[in-house]
């Protein structure tokens, strides 16, 4: 079993920034992908980035050119830098790690942007 912890989050106004970060401990043996999900009230949970074991990323098209996704594999960590936030990123953001067939959730941490 991995446990994936996140912080970070919370209330910023539009334009701000804002860093998540995710640490995973537990059984973390070859964690490949990891990544940040995303779900806003009465909407679908969407995937907003994610990176690999090998640092190669992938950005919804919402969030490209304004946050950054990185991951520190000593640490076990990923993080997720979020510049010119707008008042449409308010959502539960939750970090995943896949391993092998299994994937890891994260219980959310929540971002509001007020505009």
């Amino acid at each position: 079993q991995v446990q994936l912890v996140e912080s970070g989050g919370g209330l910023v106004q539009a334009g701000g920034s804002l860093r998540l970060s995710c640490a995973a401990s537990g059984s973390i043996f070859r964690l490949n992908r990891m990544g940040w999900y995303r779900q806003a009230p009465g909407k679908q949970r969407e995937l907003v980035a994610h990176i690999s074991s090998a640092g190669t990323t992938t950005y919804a098209d919402s969030v490209k050119g304004r946050f950054t996704i990185s991951r520190d594999n000593a640490k076990n960590t990923v993080y997720l830098q979020m510049n010119s936030l707008k008042p449409e990123d308010t959502a539960v953001y939750y970090c995943t790690a896949d391993q092998v067939l299994s994937k890891y959730w994260g219980q959310g941490t929540q971002v509001t942007v007020s505009s």
